[in-house]
């Protein structure tokens, strides 16, 4: 079998692949021939070396990942050989908050998903939507589930009528937009350029703001909303301070992540002044994964995807997501 590997901070030039005696499952564990891997931004920070988590030496980098189970070790009997499954990014999280005996993660602290073979303990899997291909189903784990867990994961949960801003097209905002919409509210889309604002009221979208042309995009999402704010804001940048001027008194502003080291600070007197709640995501529980792939498959939704590479083309699947063009996920296919 061959695998990917690389060092943190060895970025997209440190990836090199290796070969490797198949590995056999033992007690617990399955064995899956891995089918898809897709790319996430955190993927771009362990190559950058800036991840957030613990990354260990000469890790098989990438979380994402789907594929068939090919054995099965002692003690299994939630899985059968021939199963479809994904796994999820942070094992050992079944249930219930996130806490500190969760860190362990494919990709960072333990060895991620591209490679052929991957072994996964049988508590880590889920089964993937029967309408989904491999490749669509390899989008779910990271992008797909923290914009699942940003709309339903604080006790409240987004209702039907309510508004939502989501922000540009990258994979949890475009999976933000497709649960939103499932879920019976009206999405206001921000982006860049016209050709992304025609694709985003295409999948939906009720209202598309292009931030370039209109850099007050708050004041927009407020005069779209008759001065109340949106009642959620999915906040994918890490400009919480525009985001709390886009939200309605006593919303909910769901903080995924950041795009650049330069944000500026937050000042504690806008969020004071916003009643809002700002709540960090990380990815979510197994259990909500499958509540999810529940709504996905009632609904038939599926992922958007921009590209799809093969194995051999890793690191020009890298610099292709890298680049920023893409509008969706980035897949690798096995």
């Amino acid at each position: 079998m061959r695998s990917y590997h690389v060092d943190s901070g060895a970025g997209i030039a440190g990836l090199s692949i290796k070969e490797h005696p198949a590995p056999v499952p033992r007690m617990g564990e399955v064995l899956i021939a891995v089918r898809a891997v897709s790319l996430s931004y955190r993927e771009l920070m362990v190559l950058r070396g800036d991840y957030v988590l613990p990354v260990k030496p000469d890790v098989v980098p990438i979380s994402d990942g789907a594929g068939e189970i090919v054995a099965v070790g002692p003690g299994v009997h939630t899985a059968r050989v021939g199963d479809r499954v994904m796994g999820t990014l942070f094992p050992s999280w079944q249930h219930g908050p996130f806490g500190v005996q969760h860190l362990p993660q494919l990709g960072g602290s333990l060895d991620g998903m591209l490679t052929e073979l991957a072994v996964l303990d049988q508590d880590a899997l889920v089964p993937i939507p029967d309408h989904l291909s491999y490749q669509e189903a390899a989008t779910l784990p990271c992008a797909a589930l923290t914009a699942w867990n940003a709309l339903t994961g604080d006790g409240d949960g987004l209702r039907p009528g309510q508004t939502l801003v989501t922000q540009g097209s990258g994979g949890v905002s475009l999976f933000a937009l497709q649960f939103a919409k499932a879920l019976g509210a009206r999405v206001i889309a921000t982006t860049s350029g016209p050709a992304k604002a025609a694709r985003l009221t295409e999948l939906g979208a009720d209202e598309v703001v292009d931030y370039r042309a209109t850099p007050d995009w708050p004041g927009k999402i407020r005069e779209l909303t008759g001065g109340l704010g949106a009642d959620r804001v999915v906040d994918v940048a890490g400009l919480l301070e525009d985001s709390l001027r886009a939200v309605a008194i006593a919303g909910h502003v769901a903080c995924v992540g950041f795009v650049s080291d330069a944000a500026p600070p937050l000042d504690p007197r806008v969020l004071f002044a916003s009643g809002a709640t700002v709540r960090a995501v990380a990815v979510g529980s197994r259990a909500q994964f499958l509540a999810m792939n529940r709504a996905i498959d009632v609904n038939r939704l599926r992922p958007v995807i921009d590209r799809v590479f093969p194995f051999d083309e890793a690191r020009e699947a890298y610099g292709y997501y890298a680049s920023g063009k893409a509008f969706g996920k980035v897949v690798i296919g096995l």
